[in-house]
């Protein structure tokens, strides 16, 4: 299922998405008793992870980092005061997606909260359910503030509600051609195709005319 947006000025739909997130974050953990973070595992890998590893030690708290058998030797896991290795015999993308892995190194090592980075489990709610039902703190917002930032029609509409300027796009995702070319015709080329469901840029396309060229934006 595919989004159309437009890509002609307006305010950026992503800067909307963080302070939506970042707010309702926020609210989600008022009234709620304050207990220490001791140790972070980071569910993710590269430089994301390094940079969390790096920010934790600043403030004395120790490190977890997971890795795929593909991975041993990344420096991610070097820069953790631990790691452990997930999704054994899977390749590295499913691995770091191997959700009972991570939540048994989790609750195995004594870890009190979990960042997901971005990208792989970063905008799964089910993941962020999985970390609260196991007792450990996922830093991000609440598994329902996941879910519905996840679908990006869904995020849309709330930001519409809330009074925030959006881009012009289609109100539902397209399901013909024919929808595509009547938002193209009302608007203009250039478009942007966006998977619903799509994060951290993946499936974004531009169509700059009606006939077939595609630029691909995203990761």
């Amino acid at each position: 299922m595919f989004q159309l947006r437009i890509v002609k000025g307006g305010f950026s739909f992503l800067g909307v998405r963080r302070i939506v997130v970042l707010n309702a974050a926020h609210q989600s953990t008022q009234h709620k008793d304050y207990k220490p973070i001791k140790k972070v595992m980071v569910a993710n890998r590269g430089e994301i992870a390094t940079r969390v590893f790096r920010a934790c030690t600043e403030l004395g708290i120790r490190t977890v980092a997971v890795y795929s058998e593909q991975d041993t030797g990344q420096m991610h896991r070097q820069k953790a005061d631990e790691a452990y290795l997930i999704g054994k015999g899977l390749p590295p993308v499913q691995a770091y997606l191997h959700i009972p892995d991570i939540i048994k190194v989790a609750k195995e090592n004594e870890v009190d909260a979990i960042h997901p980075g971005y990208g792989f489990l970063s905008e799964r709610a089910d993941f962020a359910q999985a970390c609260v039902d196991a007792g450990v703190r996922f830093i991000g917002p609440s598994p329902e503030v996941v879910r519905r930032m996840g679908d990006k029609v869904e995020a849309r509409t709330i930001a519409i509600d809330a009074g925030v300027p959006v881009v012009p796009g289609t109100a539902t995702p397209i399901t013909s051609l024919a929808e595509a070319q009547e938002f193209a015709n009302s608007y203009g080329y250039p478009i942007i195709f966006k998977a619903a469901y799509g994060g951290g840029g993946r499936g974004m396309r531009v169509v700059r005319n009606y006939e077939i060229s595609v630029d691909d934006t995203g990761g």
